[in-house]
This record gives C-alpha cells, structure tokens and sequence, in this order.
C-alpha cells in the first residue's frame, strides 16, 4: 500500500519539525492521525504560504494512515494529476481513471495553487472534485486562499462550485509562521 501511494519517502511523522508546525494544526493532529475523517468523507485542506511544511505534513499523515491503520492514500501534484485526467479524457479513459481513483479513501492533491488551468485542464480538474464530492476525501496544499481560487478555475461560478464541494465537509488548517527551508541559525558573531 505504501508502494502504491507515491508518497515521497523523506517526508515522514518522524522528521516532521513538530516545533515548526502552528500549534493550532498540532493540537488536531491526533485526531487527524486516527483517520475518522477519511470515514466521513471529509476533506483537508492546508494552506500556507511556500516552504511552510504543508506537504510534509500531509505526506506524514498519510504515511501514517497507511502504516497505522491500513488506509489507502495517493500522494500526487496537482499538475500530474491533470495532466493523467486530460489523457484519460483524449483517450475516452476519464471514467476508468476515476474509477481507479476511487479505491483511494484519501488522495493528496499537492501545490494547487501552482495550476494555472487552460479551461479543458480546469474541466478535468472540476470534474475529479465533483465525483469524490461526499464519498471520498481529498486532501490538498495550496498557496492560495479561497479568494484567489478564480487564477485556479477562471470561471467564477466554477470557482465558487468548486470551493463549496472541497469545503462543505472540509477541516482547514492553516500553516503560518517561519519558512521551514530558511536557514535556521541567526547572524553574528
């Protein structure tokens, strides 16, 4: 199951800098770990500006859910992603790549505020939210609030149908703070 996930192998629970991550996000972490919200369908979205800790964080959850309590979870970028949905779809294979998705309780979808969709990639991308929308949990990184979500999905009433599908039953956390990748050591001598 790990094998299968694509999750990156450094980004584990155990080299995750806890002291780093917003207490906010630490105080859910237990509950997030037990993986209820895979159950009920529900969604997490993390956000944060660059080099915060947002796709450490949800590969070690994941890593955790698959070694801890057997769950099935797929780590991918967001513009893979799209770009599978866009063939799938040229070769009249959407269904069936939906399909196969669908054997994943969670799936990582990360840096989706780094897409900048052509309408057809936007589409594809709408329509892989619209069918796991109340059955299956996504879990996404994103740079991007809400509001800037129009650079994502051009069409306003896309956007606006496509955050209240990710957010109707979503946990939201927010990853603020210090880059996670600036160098921790302080000038002087």
């Amino acid at each position: 199951m790990l094998r299968e996930s694509g999750l990156p192998s450094g980004k584990t629970l155990g080299n995750l800098q806890e002291k780093l991550v917003p207490a906010k996000v630490r105080r859910q972490m237990p509950t997030l770990l037990e993986g209820g919200f895979l159950d009920r369908a529900e969604n997490v979205l993390v956000f944060g500006l660059p080099g915060r800790g947002k796709t450490h964080f949800l590969c070690a959850l994941g890593r955790e859910l698959i070694l801890q309590h057997a769950r099935t979870v797929y780590f991918t970028p967001t513009y893979k992603l799209v770009q599978q949905l866009l063939a799938a779809k040229r070769d009249l294979k959407l269904d069936a790549l939906l399909k196969r998705l669908d054997r994943f309780e969670g799936i990582i979808l990360d840096d989706l505020g780094y897409v900048q969709q052509s309408r057809e990639e936007m589409e594809v991308l709408f329509t892989f939210l619209a069918e796991r929308y109340e059955r299956r949990s996504v879990l996404v990184s994103s740079n991007l609030v809400f509001s800037k979500w129009d650079q994502i999905f051009k069409h306003p009433m896309t956007t606006m149908a496509a955050v209240d599908r990710l957010v109707h039953h979503a946990i939201i956390l927010e990853f603020d703070g210090e880059s996670v990748r600036a160098p921790q050591t302080k000038g002087g001598s």
